[in-house]
């Protein structure tokens, strides 16, 4: 079974004649049935609808034939339910594409099928009770990450080159730096949610992929970005096709180095020392470093934050029991979104929302106050070692109440503010799992932070697959 360096590779090869569109999606579909039994990162699959529609004849896109996987949140793929990790949605049978999907599906690809997700994506682990835990490609006791926990495991043990991910306090940066892949948030706004508005929590979520290779990330934004007639977000227009600034020199930056959580919170010494040996790899590149700190109100996000979170969980509970024509049932929700959704529910007013709106207005622009000094921030992704499963336990609120926001710490500030930021491959802890460098940039900078992204890609080349997939 072949396995390709990237989604670009694996095209080129079909383009090439080297492979057919019908021999990739045969060999993900082999790859799949073979290692997913441990991985569990596949939870509904369409092989047999994929193989017929390469069969039929496949539009003639930059990624003709390069099979994808779509996270089992956020995005519908017609004909598979969209469960949202939650025993309250299995059987949800969606009956249309997201328009994100229907542009994979132009440029060429093949959806396979949808990938685990913790339960509406409250956890920086993905192990829900409804498929049971996603396991990491590389120590499979340990955590991908979450909430596209299933999708970066799929990634980074070759079952698929690249698979869709969304973030929403960090889930697709997490999970990339614990699978040792490239991960970018997006700026808000720049890929659109069709055809599910998503109100309140518009502000925070934002669509993309993780990767292997950063040309991945580059050509998959140029091909889902184009802004919607009629979305009320859009991100600056950039100056260049994404794939065209990733390929280009970023110029001299000025980088913020940060290390401390604006909380306060711990920080292990090994993301730290990652992090620092990234900014030595920037200076070698003819980057300028300089020490700062995180100024924003670490109280003021993690407000407002709740809130619209909390504002959104309440309303996509009570929309789906206004759907099934029920009330709650106690096994609907595992126990921590339960305990969120009650105490919502008790509490949420139109003033806590409005409020909510107006705090993380104020994290923004205490936020982006640093960049008059600094093109963009580096921190390290986690702040501390990839968990084993078990770690972050849903079933448990004390436990998540006590240990889950840690693991956000340095990147739910980017979709509190809307700005775009990448985790990047920095090596390896003592126990031999992915360590990240998370970069940040003002509202619309991702242009610089794929062109940064390719040079220290070049610079310090990452392992493309967890050991025992290479």
């Amino acid at each position: 079974m072949r396995v390709y360096d990237d989604a670009i590779a694996a095209a080129e090869a079909v383009r090439a004649g080297e492979v057919s569109p019908r021999e990739l999606v045969e060999d993900a579909i082999a790859r799949i049935e073979k290692a997913d039994g441990v991985l569990n990162a596949v939870v509904a699959e369409r092989f047999e609808a994929a193989l017929a529609e390469v069969d039929a004849g496949l539009p003639d896109g930059p990624l003709t034939g390069v099979p994808t996987l779509v996270k089992d949140l956020g995005m519908q793929v017609a004909g598979l339910p969209l469960a949202r990790g939650s025993r309250l949605w299995a059987g949800d049978v969606q009956t249309v594409d997201s328009e994100l999907v229907r542009r994979y599906r132009a440029a060429g690809m093949v959806v396979l099928g949808t990938t685990n997700s913790p339960e509406l994506g409250k956890n920086a682990s993905t192990e829900p009770v409804l498929h049971g835990p996603a396991r990491n490609p590389w120590s499979p006791a340990h955590s991908p990450g979450g909430s596209s926990g299933g999708a970066a495991a799929a990634v980074s043990a070759g079952l698929v080159p690249v698979a869709h991910g969304n973030d929403g306090g960090g889930s697709i940066r997490i999970p990339a730096s614990a699978c040792g892949l490239f991960g970018l948030k997006p700026s808000r706004g720049r890929v659109t949610t069709y055809p599910v508005p998503t109100t309140l929590a518009a502000p925070l979520p934002a669509n993309h992929v993780l990767t292997r290779s950063v040309r991945d990330s580059a050509l998959l934004l140029d091909l889902s970005s184009a802004p919607l007639p009629g979305d009320a977000l859009a991100a600056p227009t950039p100056s260049a096709p994404f794939a065209e600034q990733a390929a280009g020199a970023p110029g001299r930056l000025r980088i913020g180095l940060a290390t401390r959580r604006a909380d306060g919170g711990e920080v292990s010494l090994e993301v730290v020392a990652a992090a620092r040996r990234t900014a030595a790899l920037c200076e070698e590149l003819g980057h300028v470093v300089e020490e700062t700190e995180l100024a924003y109100d670490s109280d003021l996000l993690t407000g407002g934050f709740g809130v619209l979170m909390g504002a959104s969980l309440l309303a996509d509970v009570t929309h789906r029991l206004a759907e099934l024509g029920r009330p709650l049932q106690d096994d609907d929700l595992e126990p921590f979104t339960r305990m969120l959704y009650d105490h919502y529910a008790a509490s949420m007013t139109p003033v806590q929302v409005y409020d909510a709106q107006a705090a993380v207005q104020q994290v923004g622009w205490q936020l982006g106050a640093m960049f008059g000094r600094v093109d963009l921030l580096l921190t390290p992704t986690l702040p501390l070692p990839v968990p084993e499963l078990g770690f972050l336990d849903t079933t448990d609120p004390s436990v998540m109440w006590q240990r889950g926001g840690d693991y956000s710490s340095f990147t739910a500030v980017a979709n509190a503010t809307g700005m775009p930021a990448m985790s990047v491959p920095a090596g390896l802890d003592a126990g031999g799992l992915p360590l990240g460098a998370h970069f940040m940039g003002d509202l619309g900078a991702e242009g610089t932070l794929l062109a940064l992204g390719t040079q220290l890609e070049a610079a310090r080349p990452w392992e493309l697959l967890a050991p025992s997939y290479r």
